[in-house]
């Protein structure tokens, strides 16, 4: 970090990177209270409209993977606004969409260039000393989170309200907004000169060299999976019997997930003190027991509700330990390293949502409940692979 610059003190910049965060991150999640309304108005099969949240995922996933490497090499400033502009174009896409296919385009475009959120967080964490890096990141991820959780609730209430489009015209304006601001408030950070096929080379030296970069990626993106599973059955489960929610209360039921996600911040204090190991297995409990409530849940709206908070609790808490561990791995490669472990986890939200029509569509709730209280386990045993590790190299 340059010693004259940090951002941590600057609190109207760090207000303005989390909502720009949440904004992002809420992009591909406006689908999700909507496929019944969706469905409706295209009149096409619920099963083909539920495959926009997979659309959604995989594409954020690529991008991830082919877009966010740049952040070490390319003047972030111009870069970020950028991504930012491509993804209004998106979002209007699928504001205007006058079929099916149109809205999957439109959702694509959103999920590739929407990954501007995980090149402003190793922008922040390049800004801020050592010591502030799980505040900072926390904060920033509380912001990502809540916007998140938000978009679903608002996309919700302006369906029940007007039309199932508005939260894409909204959210578009709202993007362009937020990268005319950013793009005069940023930081200047040092970049790599590197060419864009070596940044692949370093990855895959990365991915050997880094054994806990490994493992974090896969804790997390075993944990995203199983909330993604949830986010994907979400609509289907409460607008059906017994529930028969509107989409409006079925926006209200994810904000529930707000206090989990406001938690972010003071998590990341905690690691930042070095409990990483215990945040990640109270967290995996956590996620462990939300799975059984909401089983529950598939008879009882309050055991859901319940389910559905302490699940973003238990997310949040590993999210939180894994960047605070991997950020620290190679301060010169931060993005590189974010690239990674963010490809694995949202490639894990798509496998997750794409298990979940599945499991709706074979076995029910019951089943649905069933994968994702595996998928939970295979963090805890990467978890457990990633603590044999540790203890392996102390004693070395």
């Amino acid at each position: 970090m340059n010693a004259q610059l940090d951002i941590s003190q600057n609190k109207a910049l760090l207000w303005l990177m989390a909502i720009a965060c949440g904004l992002c991150a809420g992009a591909n999640y406006y689908c999700q209270p909507l496929i019944h309304s969706i469905q409706q108005y295209f009149n096409m099969p619920e099963s083909q409209v539920a495959l926009t949240v997979t659309f959604a995922q995989v594409s954020y996933a690529v991008g991830l993977l082919f877009i966010v490497p740049m952040g070490d090499i390319v003047n972030k400033i111009k870069f970020i606004p950028w991504l930012m502009f491509c993804t209004a174009i998106g979002l209007l896409l699928c504001a205007f969409a006058v079929n099916l296919p149109m809205l999957w385009i439109g959702t694509i475009i959103t999920g590739l260039f929407s990954v501007a959120a995980q090149v402003l967080i190793p922008l922040a964490t390049m800004a801020v000393k050592p010591e502030k890096t799980g505040e900072v990141v926390g904060f920033l991820m509380s912001g990502l989170l809540v916007g998140l959780l938000l978009s679903t609730s608002l996309a919700g209430l302006l369906s029940n309200l007007f039309n199932w489009k508005l939260i894409y015209f909204v959210s578009a304006g709202l993007m362009l907004l937020l990268a005319f601001l950013l793009k005069s408030r940023l930081p200047h950070v040092p970049t790599f000169k590197m060419s864009y096929g070596k940044i692949f080379q370093s990855m895959a030296v990365l991915l050997k060299e880094e054994r806990r970069l490994v493992y974090r990626a896969v804790i997390g993106g075993f944990a995203f999976a199983a909330m993604s599973t949830l986010f994907s059955t979400i609509a289907v489960l409460l607008t059906s019997e017994p529930f028969k929610l509107p989409d409006v209360l079925v926006g209200v039921v994810t904000l529930i997930g707000v206090f989990g996600a406001l938690s972010t911040a003071q998590i990341g204090k905690i690691a930042d003190r070095g409990h990483t190991a215990i945040l990640t297995w109270i967290g995996v409990s956590i996620m462990l027991l939300s799975w059984g409530l909401l089983y529950l849940g598939g008879t009882y709206l309050i055991s859901y509700i319940l389910g559905y908070g302490l699940i973003n609790l238990g997310l949040a808490t590993i999210h939180s330990s894994n960047q605070n561990i991997i950020f620290r791995l190679r301060p010169d490669a931060k993005s590189r390293i974010n690239s990674i472990y963010m490809t694995a986890y949202f490639t894990g939200g798509a496998c997750g949502s794409a298990l979940g029509v599945y499991a709706w569509h074979h076995g029910g709730w019951s089943m649905t409940c069933m994968v994702g209280l595996t998928l939970v386990a295979g963090s805890a045993l990467f978890a457990l692979l990633d603590h044999i590790y540790i203890n392996k190299t102390q004693t070395i």
